[in-house]
């Protein structure tokens, strides 16, 4: 496994990959790794000859009052994870490298995708995710490029970012990977203490009884989510949406449509924690 801190470095191995044909697959990520990044990684090497992943902590999707720094980079850890997971070449920059100069230029993307739910609590989140995601597609250049669902409207966000501007990657949605008692794997997760660990699983619980509410065929969807609310909040969370919307582009969905998501945020203590659940 090769690691390149600089753009340069990556660039003359990864031309040498497409050299001998090599397709190439991308799974970006600010580090903290667990094993649902492995899995995409894993997932990368079934699909292509050669898994690239990046480790970078991009201060442009984060808030004034976020955890920008206190973000945990552990990257010897990362290293010993992708290693194991079979990447070839973990690209792993520091700001100044992938930020020479102030990024003033900036990946908006639509409005109506990403100024809901995620980009409704946090502003200018996606134009942060947008701008790095396409630098580093452009960077990478990719065949196939993997994300965790656990991320969904990101995933969305990113999807649409590669079809409007006609980039040649095929973006695969990794499913969520979870712990034994269905708490959805996130690097955040460490952020908890033991006892908001063990409470923690509540999230995947509500989310589960209001995907089996829809499953049996509920559509009073402002209900199951007033209820859903309610729940986390009479358990001392303070929760920030639980929306029923259609997977096709995350707007409310009329009584008689199917292929729905449920989304969740919530804070347990200070920790933010999303999931989410297809129906």
């Amino acid at each position: 496994m090769q690691i390149h801190p600089t753009i340069a470095g990556l660039r003359a191995a990864l031309d040498a990959e497409r050299a001998r044909g090599a397709r190439i697959a991308f799974v970006p990520t600010m580090g903290n790794l667990h094993e649902g990044h492995a899995s995409l990684m894993t997932q990368g090497r079934d699909m292509a000859d050669v898994v690239v992943a990046s480790v970078f902590v991009n201060r442009l999707q984060f808030g004034p009052n976020e955890d920008f720094d206190r973000y945990p980079r552990t990257l010897d850890a990362d290293c010993a994870r992708m290693r194991d997971a079979g990447v070839a070449h973990v690209f792993a920059p520091d700001e100044s490298e992938l930020y020479p100069q102030a990024q003033t230029l900036r990946v908006v993307p639509d409005p109506a995708l990403s100024d809901i739910l995620e980009g409704a609590f946090r502003p200018g989140f996606f134009t942060g995710v947008a701008t790095v995601v396409c630098k580093l597609f452009n960077i990478v250049q990719p065949h196939i490029a993997l994300f965790g669902k656990k991320d969904y409207q990101q995933l969305m966000v990113i999807r649409q970012l590669v079809q409007q501007l006609a980039l040649p990657i095929a973006i695969v949605g990794g499913e969520t990977l979870r712990a034994g008692d269905g708490l959805a794997l996130s690097s955040r997760n460490g952020y908890l203490s033991p006892d908001e660990r063990a409470r923690a699983v509540l999230l995947f619980q509500v989310l589960s009884a209001a995907r089996e509410a829809v499953r049996a065929g509920d559509r009073d969807y402002p209900r199951i989510e007033a209820d859903a609310l309610s729940r986390l909040r009479d358990s001392g969370w303070s929760p920030q949406y639980i929306a029923v919307r259609r997977q096709a582009d995350l707007q409310s969905p009329a009584a008689h449509e199917s292929r729905l998501v449920i989304l969740a945020a919530a804070l347990l203590g200070t920790t933010r924690l999303i999931d989410n659940l297809e129906v």
